[in-house]
């Protein structure tokens, strides 16, 4: 077969060693991104580079090698990175999830003792859903759990079924994530696996699950009882269960709660100066009066977490809060200002990877521009969100962006195309 590259272009195969490989060079000069970019690129044109989302053309490595102080060789020839445990558990703890999946997956290369392993492939599991990629978390935390199970070491098992869980239901496989919480909440009697910590976090799980599935009064139930037991928990892990309860009672429609506890998770990640934390929330508390119909409100929170995501650099969740910030403009009637924040949600999201808040900026700016006239536009976007959502295995969220489609057709009178949107959201993929 011929060859497919690209003359002047490195090997496709290169792309994320590479970008690893200029992160580390400019992480080591001590620049910004947008330092490295200089008057040619831009900052998100690095940061795609360093994600292995782009290749450099010859030229442009030329230029970000000289500006290193390095070679463009130096650049593409692979060196040999030794990762340590505790360098890829602290990653983890500090969420960096893609270094940390970047270490447990070279560190599971040279593991071959079953109980190191398995600790390894559950940090990799964790890591993996951290980023939104359930479905190749599925592997490690299946293996995890099947070798702390034999091993029995039903802590730790705990755990993995636990991530396990997370990963089937992030997929869009709910009755299997069901099943291992529901088996996990069975071992939370006296003597079994489960430790507080994870106990409030099943149920949290199992609220989710409920919820997703239309059982509002069951997973509410949840919710009241990991409510009950977090109640002694530390600020910080309190903080963490009431975000979960915040975000779980937004998505049932119960917003007066969402916002209840909203506030409680804002003022405590707030006390302990967790401002990335606190921004999330922030932008949690603006969809949840979005959806109120606060608009004043929606905006203060959504513009105070935009500014210290901005501030901490940190793109990725950066992508969703512009994405809430589209959503606000195009409520207001600013349909123009709604589509040019959600392009700069959509750069965003393209630059760190995140798929999640890739089909969520497409689908406001589909929406934002079908409702501005721009029929054809709003059609291309449309499709796009499609198919990142079939690229990354989400059925449901596919069909929420088709179902949204259908919405917008139904309310400019094309009832026939309408039925056929629907028609495809409901069909398997």
């Amino acid at each position: 077969m011929p060859s497919t590259r690209r003359v002047g272009r490195p090997p496709a195969r290169t792309a994320t060693g590479l970008g690893a490989r200029i992160r580390a060079a400019r992480l080591a000069a001590g620049w910004t991104q947008q330092q490295l970019a200089g008057e040619r690129f831009s900052k998100a044109y690095v940061s795609a580079l360093e994600n292995g989302l782009v290749q450099p053309s010859m030229a442009a490595l030329t230029y970000l090698a000289e500006r290193l102080g390095t070679s463009p060789a130096s650049l593409v020839t692979p060196v040999e990175r030794t990762w340590t445990r505790l360098e890829a558990d602290v990653a983890l703890a500090a969420g960096d999830w893609m270094t940390a999946d970047d270490a447990y997956a070279a560190l599971l290369e040279t593991t071959a003792e079953p109980l190191t392993r398995a600790e390894l492939l559950r940090g990799r599991a964790e890591a993996l859903c951290s980023i939104d990629r359930g479905r190749d978390a599925i592997a490690p935390a299946a293996e995890a759990l099947e070798i702390f199970t034999r091993a029995d070491r039903p802590a730790d098992a705990a755990l993995a079924a636990y991530w396990l869980s997370g990963a089937h239901y992030m997929s869009d496989a709910h009755a299997e994530a069901r099943a291992l919480l529901e088996r996990l909440l069975g071992s939370s009697a006296p003597g079994g696996a489960l430790d507080p910590d994870l106990h409030v976090k099943v149920l949290v799980a199992l609220a989710a699950v409920e919820g997703r599935d239309g059982e509002r009064q069951r997973a509410l139930a949840y919710l009241a009882e990991a409510q009950a037991l977090a109640g002694g928990f530390d600020d910080l892990r309190r903080a963490s269960y009431t975000w979960a309860l915040a975000s779980s009672y937004r998505e049932l429609g119960d917003l007066e709660a969402a916002l209840r506890y909203g506030q409680q998770t804002l003022a405590l990640y707030r006390a302990a100066a967790a401002e990335r934390d606190a921004a999330s929330i922030g932008n949690e508390m603006a969809l949840t009066y979005l959806g109120l119909g606060n608009l004043e409100a929606a905006a203060r929170y959504a513009n105070e977490a935009a500014a210290t995501l901005a501030q901490l650099a940190d793109e990725r969740k950066l992508a969703h809060v512009v994405d809430t910030q589209a959503q606000i403009a195009a409520a207001r009637g600013d349909l123009r200002g709604a589509v040019e924040l959600a392009s700069r949600a959509i750069t965003l999201a393209e630059a760190t990877g995140n798929g999640k808040a890739l089909v969520d900026a497409l689908a406001t700016r589909a929406r934002a521009r079908g409702a501005d006239g721009g029929g054809e536009a709003a059609v291309a976007d449309f499709e796009r969100a499609v198919d990142v959502a079939t690229e990354h295995r989400s059925p449901a969220r596919r069909a929420e962006v088709l179902r949204a489609w259908a919405e917008l057709v139904a309310a400019q009178g094309d009832h026939a195309q309408a039925y056929q949107l629907m028609k495809r959201a409901a069909e398997p993929t």
